[in-house]
């Protein structure tokens, strides 16, 4: 009995973080002022300083940095930060979980998407998937690759649709099928003919592509083993519509997704879309999740929803 009490006792004493506390810490480091953050947090400025005192004095160091004008992360605070977004986001898990147990898909989904995927698979599925799961509210943010993996690292988002290949630890996924990556070229260019393009064709120099950030971009190079053009010079677009107006107005070759192409992206005077020879790359598009989500389930039946024809 007495040996129960002690080990009672020094759980007792051994004080942990709060929820509440990490969530100041968190939205202190997005925000890197207390003013914001406590705004955010929808409490008084004292009160998220009081609660961030407090999760340094149960840390034993400081967590952040207080100058005039400035807050900065410790280092003690930054690893604080990168472990709290995995608590607070399992945490909204659980919450959500309890919410809809036994509805699946049912209530808040924040899906990310890809920029090269969401204006060509979204609008002929979603109105699907709204008259299957009724009672879903589905959030759809569009960005990057990078910026959605981190997002669902840090809770931020439920599940993200993006292209492999691509390097992520800590994120499992389901596909939703391959999307084969075609060029496209202006008319009179000598890529410009008929049928698949032969291997070696492409040059490096011939080439305009989307900016650094899309995975489309890295994806289509690595497939034809061509390292990407060099110099301030070089076009970039920012979009994929883009893209097609500079191929067309042309100022050179690029690559375009299959998706794109059957939604008509390319159907523009002085574009011609061909094939490439042997092998023709593709990418797999599928949904993924934080490996541990409780919502996991439900991201596997939102790629089985989305699965291309």
């Amino acid at each position: 009995m007495s040996m129960a009490f002690g080990i009672a006792t020094a759980y007792v004493d051994r004080m942990l973080p709060t929820l509440r506390q990490l969530q100041y810490l968190k939205l202190l480091a997005e925000h890197a002022s207390f003013s914001r953050a406590a705004e955010a947090a929808h409490v008084s400025q004292p009160a998220l300083s009081a609660g961030v005192q407090e999760l340094e004095k149960i840390l034993g160091a400081p967590v952040v940095e207080r100058t005039r004008g400035n807050v900065q992360l410790t280092a003690v605070g930054a690893e604080a930060v990168r472990r709290a977004e995995d608590v607070l986001a399992r945490t909204e898990d659980l919450v959500e979980a309890a919410k809809n147990a036994g509805k699946p898909l049912s209530g808040r989904f924040r899906l990310g998407v890809i920029p090269t995927v969401a204006p060509f698979l979204l609008p002929t599925k979603l109105p699907g998937i709204k008259l299957a799961y009724p009672a879903l509210r589905l959030f759809i943010r569009e960005d990057l690759t990078p910026r959605l993996i981190a997002g669902l690292k840090a809770g931020q988002l439920d599940a993200a649709v993006i292209a492999l290949p691509y390097n992520a630890s800590g994120v499992d996924h389901a596909r939703i099928g391959d999307d084969e990556i075609l060029a496209a070229a202006p008319v009179g260019h000598a890529l410009a003919g008929t049928g698949p393009i032969p291997a070696g064709s492409l040059k490096a120099e011939d080439l305009i592509l989307l900016e650094d950030g899309h995975c489309l971009r890295d994806q289509a190079l690595a497939a034809f083993d061509i390292d990407p053009p060099k110099g301030d010079d070089v076009f970039a677009a920012t979009s994929l519509h883009t893209l097609v107006q500079m191929v067309s107005a042309g100022l050179g070759v690029s690559f375009l997704p299959e998706m794109a192409v059957r939604a008509g992206l390319a159907d523009m005077p002085g574009v011609v879309v061909r094939p490439i020879a042997a092998k023709a790359p593709r990418r797999e598009i599928v949904v993924a999740w934080r490996t541990g989500s409780s919502r996991a389930e439900e991201a596997r039946l939102l790629a089985e929803a989305l699965t291309l024809d």
